[in-house]
């Protein structure tokens, strides 16, 4: 069972053309039993997206190329909604015609302790939506397409109350930040959360954490974002640029998320002490693979703080994360782009000079690969 036989994308194949992927068609992965093929409406633009197509989260040759079968190119895109065009025999979760999103994961082993307690994001054998490698070989391919091809389980229904351009930054970055900001605060009374850089995940982190209940502060560099953060539903700001700016934060707060991209900025012996006893710096901001974090070890011992990380979410998250959407009335700060060579080429640009207040959403799908028909 397929359909249609080939997809058509905008790919790369050598990271030097990060900026300009060429529209290709493509054979999709094996169809199987629980797959679903989504015909594209709409995709977001992740910085995660930049990372791969210039190949900063590895050393090793984009894994493209060494796919066992279908295309020796990556399409990216995360952050996919759609319509359902086909289901496999053994589809339970969704039906042809059903609008969903789709985010960063398509894949997981679904037999594992991880995923049978819905932690599936964190299965060994989690396949991403792109550049990820399948148990048969095939590398995946992502949404800057007219469809793509998943496992049901992260595929997720939309709410009718959400428009597609603005659910889009959900699936992933919406996701992303969700996750661990509820499983840090969620048995808290009056729980504060810290959101280190405001941008595509960190505009998201305030409006979340705020509908959850939370004291937000917007931590920045300097004060460009601040009246942005405000509208967002940030209760106070910080900026770091300021002398001893975390003077009167020392014990304040229950999380410490970091949203920046970038890790090499971080003050982490000032930032840690603002962290009550035994609570969270959470980076979702992924780095380029050379960056590290810098901390002295003595900066633990005086509140039994920890720092780690949280991956994307599970379906239970995403499907929560949505109807929390509509129940607060929040949505993404989102600039629509024509799906094109030239606007994938123009949003990747744009993105990469930082240049997007606060995320980016491809549109015009149907229009453009003569779809959205049926």
């Amino acid at each position: 069972m397929s359909y249609p036989e080939q997809f058509k994308g905008f790919a790369i194949d050598d990271p030097k053309d990060w900026a300009h992927p060429k529209l290709t068609s493509y054979q999709p992965k094996n169809f199987e039993p629980r797959d679903v093929d989504i015909e594209v409406e709409c995709c977001g633009i992740c910085a995660s997206e930049l990372f791969a197509l210039q190949n900063g989260w590895s050393h090793e040759p984009l894994a493209c190329l060494s796919s066992k079968y279908g295309p020796k190119t990556q399409v990216v895109g995360h952050e996919v909604v759609g319509r359902v065009v086909a289901v496999g025999p053994e589809v339970t979760l969704c039906k042809v015609g059903d609008r969903v999103g789709l985010g960063a994961q398509a894949s997981s082993c679904m037999q594992c302790v991880r995923c049978e307690s819905q932690n599936e994001q964190y299965c060994s054998n989690s396949v991403g939506t792109y550049c990820s490698a399948y148990p048969d070989g095939y590398i995946s391919q992502g949404g800057y397409a007219s469809h793509v091809r998943a496992h049901e389980q992260f595929c997720f229904p939309i709410p009718l109350e959400l428009p597609s351009e603005l659910v889009a930054p959900l699936q992933c970055g919406g996701l992303t930040v969700y996750s661990p900001i509820k499983r840090n605060i969620a048995d808290k009374t009056n729980p504060k959360v810290a959101v280190i850089g405001i941008g595509g995940l960190g505009h998201m982190a305030i409006m979340i954490s705020k509908a959850l209940g939370a004291q937000v502060y917007a931590i920045s560099r300097g004060y460009s974002k601040k009246d942005d953060a405000m509208k967002m539903g940030a209760h106070h700001f910080v900026a770091t640029s300021e002398p001893n700016w975390q003077k009167d934060l020392y014990d304040e707060f229950d999380l410490i998320l970091n949203c920046a991209s970038s890790t090499s900025a971080l003050d982490l012996d000032s930032l840690l002490p603002c962290l009550k006893i035994n609570c969270n710096f959470v980076s979702v901001g992924l780095p380029h693979i050379d960056e590290d974090f810098r901390v002295k070890p003595f900066t633990f011992f005086h509140n039994g703080c920890n720092i780690g990380s949280s991956k994307l979410g599970s379906r239970k998250e995403a499907i929560e994360l949505m109807d929390l959407a509509v129940k607060h009335d929040f949505r993404p700060w989102v600039e629509t782009i024509k799906v094109s060579e030239a606007g994938v080429s123009e949003g990747l640009t744009r993105l990469n000079e930082g240049d997007v207040r606060y995320r980016f959403t491809l549109t015009g799908f149907h229009e453009f690969f003569n779809t959205g028909k049926q």
